[in-house]
């Protein structure tokens, strides 16, 4: 009896004590990340930029709602959210109660597809079916049927009375005051990728040379908003929507990342080279996961801390 059942016995008590940490422990083990990117203009002092991800509200998430607002602490130069803050149609007064003390700092966002339409339960294994078929979110996919919207225009309300400057497939300028006065950061933005709203057509040109600072903002990093931004000569691209693979094999790393983006480059700082210019790219991890899947493993929550510096 033993030798018949011990090791499926084994591997079935390991399993339930991964699935008790990724579900228990470690999507509520909120972290930060800190990375530092050479793109200022020699001479200018260096601007901490705080990108919040993917928080995926649902109703009683207090201890992230808590985490999210101590994020004001670190008295960032501004911030840029990339999108998918709900993932209950009604979350959106807790999310914004997370994000408040955020929105007293200067500010941009774009939506993410779960700002728009609200979570369905669906097979974890689809991920992987879809990577290997290269098709991704409506990218490839048939157009989804019965979807449930959110109430996103409150959450875009909300930001614009803040002052955050929407960028959903638009341009804006960020003027810095403070310790960071006088600097004027332009911004290019493109609606979600993932479900086919990106109009790169309406903000294409580059950066705006009158301005101490372009960047270029995205939710999701699908390759070919990331080569257009790049040929354009945008030095730095802030994105989303991958959770950093979300359920992670220790030391291997993530095995998919929900749209054509390569696992390399899942989450954190990286390159992107297209149209003989190469730009940094930096995708967050984001601070959540859909309601169906609230489960991480290898792969903690986190925002980041971005501080931009003079390059060499």
């Amino acid at each position: 009896m033993r030798a018949r059942y011990g090791v499926p016995l084994s591997i079935a008590a390991v399993g339930a004590a991964g699935l008790a940490y990724a579900a228990g422990f470690e999507v509520r083990s909120f972290r930060l990340r800190r990375v530092t990117v050479p793109v200022l203009p020699p001479g200018m002092r260096p601007l901490r930029v705080l990108q919040v991800s993917d928080i995926h509200m649902v109703s009683g998430q207090r201890k992230k709602q808590r985490w999210l607002q101590s994020l004001a602490g670190l008295r960032p130069d501004f911030v840029i959210n990339t999108g998918d803050n709900l993932s209950d149609p009604e979350g959106v007064p807790e999310a914004l109660d997370a994000l408040g003390p955020l929105m007293e700092f200067p500010g941009a966002y774009v939506f993410g597809s779960n700002d728009y339409y609200g979570p369905k339960l669906r097979n974890p294994a689809r991920y992987l079916i879809e990577k290997a078929q290269k098709r991704h979110g409506l990218n490839g996919n048939p157009p989804a049927v019965g979807a449930v919207h959110n109430p996103w225009e409150d959450l875009r309300d909300a930001f614009d009375t803040a002052g955050w400057l929407n960028l959903s497939n638009t341009r804006g300028r960020l003027k810095l005051d403070g310790s960071a006065g006088g600097f004027e950061i332009a911004l290019t933005g493109l609606d979600d990728p993932h479900i086919k709203r990106d109009r790169y057509a309406q903000v294409a040109g580059g950066p705006e040379p009158d301005a101490d600072l372009s960047l270029a903002v995205v939710h999701a990093p699908y390759l070919r908003s990331l080569d257009a931004f790049t040929a354009d000569g945008y030095p730095l691209i802030l994105a989303g929507h991958t959770h950093g693979g979300q359920l992670c094999i220790p030391f291997y790393g993530a095995l998919v990342t929900n749209c054509d983006i390569d696992t390399d480059r899942v989450k954190g700082l990286s390159t992107h080279t297209a149209g003989g210019n190469t730009s940094f790219l930096h995708v967050s991890a984001g601070c959540g996961t859909n309601r169906y899947t609230p489960v991480r493993f290898a792969c903690p929550p986190e925002a980041t801390l971005l501080t931009l510096t003079p390059r060499g």
